[in-house]
Order: C-alpha cells, then structure tokens, then sequence
C-alpha cells in the first residue's frame, strides 16, 4: 500500500477534518477527499463518517490508526533527525502546557533552548484538553498533570508536585468552616476539590469567591489578600520564604500529582522535541 496514503488518512485522523488535514499536508482538500476515498475502496470499509463540521473516525480507522501511528511517526523522525540534519534549528516545537507549570517548569526549561535558536509555540489550557489536542496532532508534545492513556503516545514521569493551601498572612489561623474567602483556577474549584477531598476527606465548598483562568493569576489574587487558595508548592514557595503567603494547613501527607510529558509515537518525532523532552526532564528531576 502506497504510504502516502496511510499518511494522508493519519493526519485526517489526528484532525478530524479535511480541511485541517490538507493544511497540515500542504495539499490541496479535494487532494486529500480523493486519497481517503482510495484508502476506503482499499481496505473495503469506511473510514470516516462525514459531518456538517469536520469528520469522525469509525471504529475501522481507529484501529488502522493505532497500527500506522507508532511505525508512521518513527519514519517521520528519521526524516527529521537523518535526512534532514539541521532540520532541529528550523523545526517549530508546538507545546502544550497547563498554567501551573509555565513559569515553574516551562520557562526555566526552555530558557536555554531558546538562547540556541529554538522556536516554541506553547498552548495553555487543562491538561485533558492539551492531551485531546495531542492526540488530535495539533501538538507534538504536552505536559500534563494527569497520565494520558492514548495509543500513539509516550508518556514520561517528570516529577511529583506537591500543593499547599496558602493564604495572607490575615487568613491564618484558618477556619475551613467559616466565610473565608476561597480563589481557584475555575468554578468546579479543580485544586480545592483536589485538597479537601485529599486531607479532609470532604467534598469541596460549592463555589469559590474569585475564579481566575491562570494560576499565576490566583497567586497574585491570595498575595494581595483576596482569599485562600490551594497552589503547587513551587510556584508559590517564593511569596512563602518572603512572608507574603502563609501555610494556613500543614498536613502529615500533603496532596501530590504526578507530573508527565506525553509525545506523540514511540519516540519524538523531530531533534527538536527530543530536545524540549530531554531538558525537561532534566529541569524536573531537580524538584
């Protein structure tokens, strides 16, 4: 079978769409239209249901896909990394990564990658919106506070982030019963669920006071004493060793998730997300 083929029906299948696919491939949609067509006469089924936005993979071409994926995106590496050597000073690394780790992990990681000439486009979000949009191949690698579970992708330990719940100074001592204020990332309070439910095996208050779609956000928000919020220990560790937040709880067993890097195939797909992969591994390894 033509491969040519099997590439075009993986990137419609990372897309879900024509549209996207052809865009990605750099050829024209009827282009792409008419390969799918020849794969499905091919192989005898449908691949793709089409939609009024996009197209939707049957259970068929999930399956081609989980078998093409890993051996599909390997060749692609050796393009990169072989045929074409100093692909890794041109090649843009599209990365996603949840808010509570851009300026604590992220940043310190790609500090010198950049000084080198890389070039990084980041995508913020939750992590199971940037693992949908891995998946999808809208990125090659992203980092998640929960282990992705795809076919096709690699996933790495990076490191285990402990959370403290932190407050002003004025909040202490702090009375979960009470009116105190609370901030979060979101309205279905995402990490005071995760502390209630951990070190007070409780379900969480019903809302929160201030909601702040960035974490960073949240932290200048408990710093200027708007409220009490639960934080990753690194990012707030700084506004802790100056006194402007305070440890409000100091539980035996404090709440931890594990930290990974997922990438797509068996093995990154380009010199330079290797590169993106290995630092931050190495940055993480120092938590």
């Amino acid at each position: 079978m033509d491969l040519a083929l099997l590439r075009t029906f993986l990137a419609v299948h990372r897309a879900g769409s024509l549209t996207r696919a052809a865009a990605d491939l750099g050829v024209s949609q009827p282009a792409v239209t008419a390969q799918i067509r020849t794969l499905e006469q091919r192989v005898g089924r449908e691949l793709f249901v089409r939609l009024p936005r996009g197209v939707a993979p049957t259970a068929a071409a999930d399956e081609l896909a989980r078998a093409v994926a890993p051996h599909l995106d390997a060749l692609a590496a050796v393009a990169h990394e072989t045929l074409i050597p100093d692909s890794g000073s041109h090649a843009v690394v599209r990365l996603g990564c949840p808010a509570s780790l851009t300026t604590t992990l992220l940043l310190p990681a790609l500090a010198p990658l950049v000084d080198e000439g890389l070039r990084v486009v980041v995508a913020g979000g939750r992590s199971e919106e940037l693992v949908a949009q891995l998946a999808a191949g809208r990125l090659d690698m992203t980092l998640s506070v929960t282990r992705p579970r795809l076919p096709g992708v690699t996933v790495i330990p990076l490191a285990d982030e402990e959370y403290a719940l932190v407050g002003a100074p004025r909040w202490k001592p702090f009375d979960r019963a009470g009116r105190t204020p609370l901030l979060d990332l979101a309205e279905d309070l995402p990490y005071i669920g995760l502390y209630w439910s951990s070190v007070y095996d409780a379900e969480s208050p019903s809302r929160a006071a201030l909601v702040i779609p960035d974490l960073r956000g949240v932290l200048d928000a408990a710093v200027a004493g708007c409220g009490v919020a639960v934080l990753p220990r690194p990012l707030c560790a700084p506004a802790l060793d100056d006194g402007t937040l305070v440890l409000l709880d100091e539980p035996e067993i404090p709440p931890i998730r594990t930290l990974f890097v997922a990438v797509r195939g068996q093995r990154a797909r380009s010199a330079a997300v290797a590169r993106v992969r290995d630092r931050l591994v190495a940055v993480a390894s120092r938590w």
